[in-house]
């Protein structure tokens, strides 16, 4: 009996081991979601060219929603035109699985195609006590490439409500660019502020993008430009019937709002 028990024990001892080590891996942190670092400009992409900041569209039967557009394009073209590469390398992200690494370390490796070219990526969740930090390594597979630059890194907390990401602008400066704040509320992003902090003459200028829930419109804009053009704007949209309103004391001289209705055409706000 006493030879049967020992048998049994050193079978089960291995198999108890073994179970205990894989249990303490612990399961992998969650990445935030690609809308904690994406800015919804689709209302205003009609807009034949970006960044029109000029004064020619006074009088027109759309002048506000074409000055709007003309803002929401300066920074549509900043983010989109600098951050293309990290931005689909982060995407694609969720059609993947973790590897673990080390304790409380965690890596997503993949591969992914831009403009016909081939990259890999390599993004790192590591888990402290109150928060995650992430890293976002990329390579350019290709002759005159790059290997494993790091270009987003960020923070978000345990609970995912919120968390911090810096962007370089690319492995030719590896200076930082920008740095996005976002927030969560529920199953759905709800703040998305990017800050422009390369030092130049646009450092400190922002786009803090957030959802409404007290009034018709769904979405809005606050976006402050530290060059003085056109300095601080406030714009609202409604996300079904495109209707919105904006503020611009700089462009419109008062601190009234004004709007346009579905078809952009201004309107007399309600």
């Amino acid at each position: 009996m006493k030879k049967l028990l020992l048998a049994t024990l050193i079978i089960t001892l291995p198999v108890i081991y073994f179970s205990s080590c894989k249990k303490d891996k612990g399961d992998p942190p969650i990445p935030p979601p690609y809308e904690s670092m994406v800015i919804d400009f689709s209302n205003f992409s009609s807009q034949k060219k970006s960044g029109g900041l000029s004064s020619d569209t006074k009088g027109t039967e759309s002048s506000t929603w074409q000055f709007a557009a003309g803002i929401a394009g300066v920074w549509n073209d900043l983010i989109s035109l600098n951050l293309e590469i990290p931005l689909a390398s982060y995407e694609a992200v969720s059609d993947n699985n973790p590897s673990y690494v080390s304790e409380h370390l965690w890596q997503w490796s993949y591969d992914f195609i831009v403009d016909g070219v081939n990259y890999k990526a390599k993004l790192k969740g590591d888990i402290t006590t109150n928060s995650v930090s992430w890293k976002m390594y990329i390579t350019k597979d290709v002759s005159g490439g790059y290997t494993d630059f790091l270009w987003i890194e960020g923070t978000s907390k345990n609970d995912g409500s919120g968390g911090q990401w810096n962007f370089q602008q690319n492995p030719q400066t590896a200076l930082q660019l920008f740095r996005t704040d976002w927030t969560k509320s529920g199953d759905q992003v709800s703040t998305v502020k990017y800050t422009y902090v390369k030092n130049d003459t646009n450092k400190d200028s922002f786009i803090n993008y957030y959802t409404i829930t007290t009034s018709n419109f769904d979405v809005g804009y606050n976006i402050h430009f530290s060059d003085g053009l056109y300095s601080d704007s406030e714009i609202e949209w409604n996300i079904n019937t495109f209707d919105g309103r904006l503020k611009c004391v700089d462009y419109l001289q008062d601190e009234n709002w004004y709007c346009w209705d579905s078809n952009k055409i201004n309107k007399v706000c309600d």
